[in-house]
């Protein structure tokens, strides 16, 4: 079948090799100039298989408007609120509300995200080896009371579901990790054995490449002008050439094509919103903007063996070979891609507290983007209103985690196959 996959971030390159190895004739568009230049340029660089959590946990409300008026709080919410921040936040508020939702979501992602960790492992070998990425867990540590308390209560969830943890003290934190020689209080640590890291930008990078050797053709600096539909179908869609430099001469004018098509995936990440409209889709995905520093280490002996997420500064600090990076903040400041130096900071404060002296992040490479998040947390997985299209989309923050299972339920789905788990937490109408 002819597929067309909209977004060639590691969502849709992942999708994109999952159906080429199925035997469909894939093309994937994508408005940047190549494959994973957004979201997955520089995100966090762990695949936090059982990390994964939904994003409106009960009594976050509460939280996050206490962390506002911290600079180390996690959410920043940027004033005036625009309209589209307010609809956001009233549905993340409902959502917060329930503790069935949460508890559903939760449990579903988590299956979601052990599934994932077994597709990457296939993933690995051998059209994506060279992006630093291993496989020797993830691990949060507290630096009080409370915050031990609640990874303890995420312990006792982790038991429930059968997912493979450890409670470390504080000297066993320090000795799964020699480098955290830092003056931030320690009292213990929850390890996930088995969670990954890796640079997903390199990952993509090298898989799109090998979905290329296998037939998959990439337009990018494409955009979707408009959809052709006939009744409940998507017969193809007008494509938009964009100019390879904006502001350019009027030669470099974008040209318009038609592609015809027997089944779309909708992989769009934040496009994916005023994309589905059309098709008479509401999904309320917002761009929940992060940041992170990249550093080439310079003691390796101090720096981080895999993962750390720390529950005092509220930031990630990942290895990534002979580099670190550090990553935070959730913030409602819609498409501004502006970095404030205070956000920097922080990242830079938090590595220090736990890792002083592994590399300069005063020279470090910033970077900001946007998550596609959804109001609940869960992604969107499932058909929509047409029955020839597909959406994988609204990943949030664990876009690399999860890429390489939705990647496979895509082609499940799409081959008519029941697919590997049930996937009524990701269904594509629950916000109407």
């Amino acid at each position: 079948m002819n597929v067309l996959i909209v977004g060639a971030g590691v969502v849709g390159v992942t999708a994109a090799w999952a159906l080429v190895r199925r035997g469909h004739q894939v093309t994937v568009v994508d408005r940047l100039e190549g494959a994973a230049l957004e979201t997955s340029l520089a995100n966090a660089g762990q695949r936090s298989y059982g990390y994964v959590y939904p994003w409106a946990a009960a009594g976050m409300v509460g939280t996050a408007l206490r962390g506002l008026l911290s600079r180390y709080g996690p959410l920043k919410i940027t004033t005036p609120w625009s309209p589209r921040t307010l609809e956001f936040l009233a549905m993340t508020a409902r959502y917060s509300l329930s503790q069935r939702h949460y508890a559903v979501s939760h449990a579903a992602m988590l299956e979601l995200g052990e599934y994932s960790r077994q597709c990457f492992l296939a993933l690995e070998e051998p059209p994506a080896r060279k992006f630093d990425g291993q496989h020797d867990g993830l691990m949060e540590v507290a630096g009080n009371q409370a915050a031990c308390s609640a990874l303890r209560t995420k312990a006792r969830t982790l038991e429930k579901l059968g997912i493979e943890h450890e409670w470390l003290s504080a000297a066993a934190v320090r000795q799964r990790e020699p480098g955290m020689q830092g003056s931030g209080t320690l009292v213990g640590g929850l390890r996930l054995p088995h969670d990954g890291t890796g640079d997903c930008h390199r990952f993509t990078r090298a898989l799109a490449r090998a979905c290329e050797r296998q037939g998959v053709h990439f337009q990018y600096r494409t955009a979707i002008r408009d959809w052709d539909l006939e009744g409940r179908r998507i017969r193809g869609a007008w494509l938009q050439s964009l100019p390879e430099h904006p502001g350019g001469s009027a030669k470099d004018e974008p040209s318009g094509h038609y592609l015809e098509t027997g089944q779309v995936v909708l992989c769009a990440g934040c496009a994916s919103r005023d994309l589905a409209r059309p098709l008479g889709l509401n999904l309320p995905i917002y761009p929940v903007k992060g940041y992170s520093l990249t550093s080439d280490l310079e003691d390796p002996s101090k720096a981080p063996r895999s993962t750390v997420v720390d529950h005092g500064y509220k930031v990630a600090i990942t290895r990534l070979g002979k580099r670190v990076r550090v990553t935070g903040f959730v913030e409602l400041d819609s498409f501004q891609r502006k970095i404030p130096t205070r956000r920097l900071q922080v990242l830079r404060e938090g590595f220090a507290s736990r890792f002083p002296g592994a590399a300069d992040l005063g020279r470090a490479e910033a970077w900001t983007g946007f998550r596609p998040m959804t109001p609940d947390g869960p992604p969107i997985l499932g058909w929509g209103h047409q029955e020839n299209l597909l959406l994988n989309t609204g990943h949030g923050t664990f876009g690399w985690t999860l890429s390489a299972g939705c990647g496979e339920i895509i082609g499940q789905l799409l081959d008519g196959e029941t697919p590997a788990m049930g996937l009524a937490a990701f269904r594509p109408d629950r916000f109407t």
